[in-house]
């Protein structure tokens, strides 16, 4: 890949500003007044609770509760729901008819403002009168157990039908409080109003972006001569897919990550026609080593927004993906990466072919329009509009 910009046939579909000036602080209209931070259940590594620890960084002084956190979170603060004191806390499929309940009996105390973090029912949680406690809501995906099934796969039995129209019946009428919402996408904000026939507003989430580009020299001259897929190993990830696209393409794999695809990715690993070497739970360092070792990232997965092409992008990897979700927003096709609305094997390796075209230079580049910094001035911003 060159190392200077090509020229651009036409603006990228999302122009982004390369950096943007952070919020100073708490935002204005919080300040001395009582604010609840609101989060699902609590793990130590998933992108919400990156993003909720943002958002409680601009609100120090705001209480934050969770369902519950997993034991290996050692983040301090945290007020767990009473759910957490029932065997439930590890089974959140079973749990989820009770969470509605939960939230509404979350705590006893009421606040000015509540900012909830909602990829469940968060969003439905009443911490105050409408009259007088103002909530906002940052979405990361109406709840795909109940709303879009098909997605992943979980709760689409044809048995749970029933219980998801009761359970989608509550999740909009226990919500009409709710003053504001921001989702994390454009393909969330659509399903907002397509689901609860509200609008939003769209803040990207934080992706810590200077982080990975600022890898050691080491970590910046390796040959790039792999392919690689991160991410959780459950089937909706579509690992499969990737070990035969980088097969078709004669290419090494590296698989990093963790799931209980696990054992059936080895044995297919084991039948590949290329190398096929895991990084299992890599830490971030050797994490951000591996995607600047690598010659693309493969994503061939509709997600809701997808914070890990944005760290590859950071290290000038181009991401070759699926035209779809999230990817919509953080890939500029033909400039930071290929997207391609299919997911046959074939279609990938012509566009791998063409990875050299790219400059890792204008890679890097577009993904500095979704830092840390970005992110605290437009939640400010949507803050302060919204509590005045």
């Amino acid at each position: 890949m060159s190392e200077q910009a090509l020229p651009r046939s036409a603006a990228p579909p999302n122009p982004r500003p390369p950096s943007v000036p952070a919020a100073m602080g708490t935002p204005a209209t919080l300040t001395g007044r009582a604010v609840a931070l609101v989060h699902e259940w609590f793990g130590a590594t998933g992108g919400s609770e990156q993003v909720f620890r943002h958002i409680a960084d601009l609100v120090p002084h705001g209480e934050r509760f969770v369902l519950w956190k997993d034991r290996d979170a050692t983040d301090a603060g945290l007020r767990e729901s009473w759910l957490a004191r029932t065997p439930l806390r590890h089974h959140k499929a079973a749990a989820l008819p009770l969470m509605p309940l939960v939230w509404r009996t979350l705590s006893r105390q009421r606040f000015d403002v509540v900012i909830s973090s909602s990829h469940a029912f968060a969003h439905t949680v009443k911490l105050g009168p409408p009259e007088t406690t103002t909530h906002l809501s940052y979405v990361h995906a109406p709840a795909r157990y109940i709303w879009s099934p098909a997605f992943d796969g979980r709760g689409s039995s044809p048995l749970l039908s029933m219980p998801r129209r009761i359970l989608q019946g509550v999740d909009v009428r226990l919500s009409d409080h709710v003053r504001s919402y921001a989702a994390n996408s454009r393909e969330v904000q659509a399903r907002i109003r397509r689901y609860w026939r509200r609008d939003a507003v769209v803040i990207n989430p934080p992706v810590d972006v200077d982080w990975f580009a600022a890898a050691p020299m080491a970590d910046r001259v390796q040959p790039r001569d792999y392919l690689l897929g991160v991410g959780r190993w459950i089937p909706y990830k579509n690992f499969d897919l990737i070990v035969a696209i980088a097969e078709a393409a004669g290419l090494p794999l590296v698989l990093a990550g963790s799931g209980p695809e696990e054992q059936r990715l080895r044995q297919l690993a084991e039948r590949a026609g290329v190398p096929v070497s895991f990084e299992v739970r890599p830490d971030r360092e050797r994490l951000r080593r591996l995607y600047w070792g690598a010659w693309a990232l493969l994503f061939p997965v509709h997600e809701d927004f997808g914070i890990i092409p944005v760290e590859a992008q950071a290290c000038g990897t181009p991401v070759v993906g699926l035209s779809r979700g999230g990817l919509l927003e953080t890939v500029v096709d033909g400039e930071t990466g290929f997207l391609v609305d299919s997911t046959a094997t074939a279609d990938y390796s012509p566009l791998l072919r063409r990875l050299g075209e790219l400059s890792t230079t204008r890679i890097a580049a577009h993904a500095r329009g979704f830092s840390p910094a970005r992110f605290a001035a437009e939640m400010t911003a949507w803050i302060d509009d919204e509590c005045r």
